[in-house]
């Protein structure tokens, strides 16, 4: 099974206890890592267009419209239509949620004054792909943010983080969700995708400029933001 239909089945599985859980497994930390996004995406009283990438129960989608001018509007894109289905409960008329792929995406170039993806681009299966649809579909001036998960750079951090994540966190993940393996591959996934010094470079080859990095909560959390 190619692992993009592996990434959508496994966060079909988990759709229902995800929101609960990612607060839980956190400490409610996610929260103030959201509102800092937030706020280099809101950064204009003008009105804005806006696409979520990897948008899953639209959390984040949520938070961002809070922010804006109530006439912008946002579109939310996720492989998997389960998390869609749990977002479209909570969203308000100025969000739309839809299913689609961030290597492909359905909208024409220059479509987005920002464009956002929060805990979701290591998920992404071609990763440069990825952030090239993005650039492409962002008009020029505008604005990407990325916020993803990483792990601390000091080793007696990174170990009581590896003990954290590789054996309390499926455990319990497993326990609330009945989806143990689907908490195994979240934290390894984190493990494995790279950190700062290959993503900056590769959002300039794909077009970005300006790239900046802010780090969180000991590295575990990093923010990317860029313009096209």
């Amino acid at each position: 099974m190619p692992e993009k239909q592996q990434i959508e089945h496994l966060f079909n599985d988990i759709a229902p206890s995800y929101d609960r859980l990612n607060h839980i497994m956190s400490f409610g930390i996610d929260r103030s890592w959201r509102r800092k996004a937030v706020r280099a995406i809101a950064d204009s009283e003008q009105q804005l267009h806006v696409l979520d990438v990897a948008t899953g129960t639209g959390d984040f989608a949520i938070a961002i419209a809070k922010k804006l001018p109530a006439e912008s509007g946002i579109v939310g894109v996720d492989l998997s239509e389960q998390m869609l289905e749990v977002g479209r409960q909570k969203v308000s008329g100025n969000i739309v949620l839809q299913q689609g792929d961030v290597e492909c995406l359905d909208f024409e170039e220059d479509s987005f004054d920002r464009v956002s993806v929060a805990f979701g681009v290591r998920n992404f299966e071609h990763l440069e792909q990825g952030l090239s649809e993005m650039y492409r579909v962002l008009r020029p001036g505008g604005k990407l943010v990325i916020l993803e998960l990483s792990y601390p750079d000091n080793p007696f951090i990174l170990w009581c983080y590896k003990l954290y994540a590789l054996h309390f966190l499926p455990f319990v993940g497993g326990l609330v969700s009945g989806h143990k393996e689907a908490y195994r591959y979240l934290p390894k996934s984190i493990l494995a995708f790279p950190k700062e010094d290959v993503i900056v470079p590769l959002l300039r080859s794909v077009g970005f400029k300006n790239v900046k990095v802010r780090k969180f909560t000991f590295c575990v959390c990093v923010l990317y933001v860029a313009s096209k």
